[in-house]
């Protein structure tokens, strides 16, 4: 597969013919590798129009989330590779330093890309370089607070930047009527522009002229103010550029190098359209934001989802739940299908609120609900959720406060990567005093640990689960907070969630081979049951924990320090876990073997820890 030469040079009709190929191009790749499609669909004439100006081996352009950087991919060499996208050892769905020196941050959570290119253009003008820096971000990134912390700050600083405002569908400012949107025309006419800049820098260039010209544009902002709604973003401090056809290529890039030119902070408003040039997509983008593998004729999915997932059981039990309780609401953060809320919402939108990509707020505000007699349940990704840290410490656990987070997402997620894999939370949640977090092994126990959560505990109490269905396991064995579910003399095997079903495939291989193994589940991972675990340990010397986290501050950790401080000599342990790094992107099976979670791997492990004890 051939790459693309540098666009520097192109005409607007090359530019043109380049955006038809590479739209086709990316739908070719994603119907055959699954990834997110809209998204990338609707940034093909901005991405070709940012190529044409910066040239991003050293300016720096900073995505925001990240998804839609896959033209850009395209652009930087990767073309090729393309096939492999998303896949375990292939390019990766977000942008990536360690595969391109075009790729000038990770980037994979909202609301990032402003405070980061400022730090960028901060560092350039304090080690006095030469290079611009240029912040994309979609405007479901302005839900999140830390995008305006960023853009006042770059607004005020007058530091050379733009940012671009992918604006695809969110309404920013009022509607404008003739003479305004007249007005915003003229205002990114080239030649109005040329002429604007030739004339500042004239009457700049002596004091009267700086005096006069600080008159005149005095009367002029005066005048538009009172015919143009007022931008929040020139109010920020920003040169205020929009709004812009986004999928006019040639005055694309003619809008972004004036805007480049420019030396002070500039914001970019550009109109696009989600799923630009595919039916299918343009028709409902959200089926097409993150897609597995489909028919490009039809844009139906070559392999739909089978079987009920723990987000699906997750909403019929908090839909059940609500239709019996009136106290009870439902909160997420722009995830209403991703955490099966959406027949939730649609039955008690009353009681349902989607805060948008603002999972700080969220959690403070669940704290001022449950403080006033609502029982309310956050869904929340367990990559998404670290954001809430300081929330949960200060406004949900000082108080004591009852409140349920569904924490979605926990373990590994697969092909989204590093950004996404839910393998901090254990760590996290078990600083905070009072909490309790539940681990489910499969769906009936997810139902009754919710109400549990809801009715049965008090103070903060977080339940997670994994993306997808069950794994060879579907009893409910949730009444206690650990439970044994086979005895055995030799090895204590020690797991939750939905590595349940993998370990009892352990014991049975061990069993084969005449060794005894005691599986103990752990329900609950925070506070640590451990006096099921330690009985076990007495009578067996030897230990094996499966977990599908980080090992720091794991609850494997807690059990090896729960049988040193009860004088327990162990013959043998070892913890098998996600390590101490960063996982990388693949499908779960493989990013299992990889951290030697799966049962192959695992028997082996725990026939070391045999063999270490002898």
């Amino acid at each position: 597969m051939k790459e693309f030469p540098s666009l520097h040079q192109i005409s607007d009709r090359e530019a043109e013919e380049l955006c038809q190929t590479l739209r086709e191009r990316v739908i070719d790749v994603v119907s055959r590798t699954g990834g997110h499609l809209a998204s990338n669909l609707g940034a093909v004439e901005l991405t070709v129009a940012l190529h044409r100006v910066y040239d991003t081996a050293r300016d720096r352009l900073v995505f925001d989330v990240g998804h839609q950087c896959y033209i850009h991919k395209m652009l930087t060499g990767r073309n090729g590779r393309m096939e492999t996208l998303r896949t375990f050892g292939g390019i990766a769905g977000f942008p990536k330093p360690s595969e391109s020196v075009h790729d000038a941050c990770i980037a994979g959570h909202a609301s990032t890309a402003v405070s980061t290119a400022l730090g960028m253009a901060v560092a350039r003008t304090r080690l006095g370089e030469d290079y611009k820096v240029v912040a994309l971000l979609g405007d479901g990134s302005l839900t999140g607070g830390l995008a305006y912390e960023g853009l006042s700050m770059a607004g005020q600083s007058g530091e050379p930047l733009v940012v671009i405002l992918n604006d695809n569908g969110m309404s920013i400012d009022a509607s404008m009527g003739g003479v305004a949107q007249h007005l915003a025309k003229q205002r990114l006419n080239p030649p109005y522009l040329r002429g604007k800049e030739i004339y500042r820098k004239i009457m700049c260039a002596t004091p009267p002229g700086r005096w006069l010209h600080g008159v005149i544009h005095g009367l002029k902002e005066a005048v538009k103010a009172s015919i143009l709604p007022c931008s929040m973003f020139e109010n920020m401090g920003f040169h205020y550029m929009g709004p812009v056809d986004g999928h006019d290529v040639g005055a694309l890039t003619r809008q972004l190098a004036y805007a480049a030119a420019l030396k002070e902070p500039v914001l970019l408003h550009v109109k696009t359209v989600k799923g630009k040039g595919y039916g299918p997509a343009e028709k409902n983008p959200d089926a097409f934001h993150g897609t597995g593998p489909f028919d490009k004729k039809t844009g139906r999915l070559l392999h739909p989802k089978s079987g009920e997932s723990f987000s699906d059981r997750f909403g019929q039990t908090l839909c059940d739940l609500a239709r019996e309780d009136k106290r009870i609401c439902a909160m997420t953060a722009a995830m209403t299908s991703g955490t099966g809320l959406a027949s939730l919402a649609n039955e008690f939108p009353d009681r349902f609120f989607d805060v948008g990509i603002a999972e700080e707020h969220a959690v403070s505000m669940v704290a001022g609900m449950a403080k006033q007699g609502l029982v309310p349940v956050f869904a929340v990704y367990s990559t998404f959720f670290q954001r809430s840290y300081d929330m949960l410490v200060h406004d949900i656990a000082i108080d004591g406060i009852h409140a349920v987070f569904g924490v979605d997402r926990a373990g590994l997620v697969g092909d989204d990567g590093e950004t996404h894999h839910g393998l901090f939370d254990p760590g996290f949640l078990k600083t905070v005093p009072g909490m309790t977090v539940l681990c489910p092994a499969g769906l009936e126990e997810l139902s009754s640990m919710i109400r549990k959560a809801v009715y049965d505990l008090t103070g903060p109490v977080a339940v997670r689960y994994p993306r997808g269905g069950e794994n060879g396991y579907s009893q409910d064995n949730s009444q206690k907070p650990a439970c044994v579910l086979r005895e055995g003399s030799d090895i204590t095997l020690v797991t939750f969630g939905t590595l349940t079903g993998s370990v009892l495939q352990v014991a049975e291989r061990l069993a084969r081979d005449g060794i005894s193994a005691e599986v103990v589940k752990l329900n609950q991972i925070i506070p640590l049951p451990a006096e099921a675990v330690l009985a076990s340990l007495e009578k067996t010397g030897r230990l094996l924990v499966a977990q599908e986290c980080v090992s720091m501050g794991s609850p494997g950790e807690d059990v090896l320090s729960a049988a040193a401080a009860h004088g327990i000599t162990l013959r043998g342990a070892a913890l098998c876990s996600c390590g101490e790094d960063f996982v990388p992107h693949g499908t779960v099976s493989q990013l299992r073997a990889l951290c030697g979670l799966d049962v192959g791997s695992m028997y082996q492990k725990a026939r070391e820890v045999m063999n270490d004890g002898k």
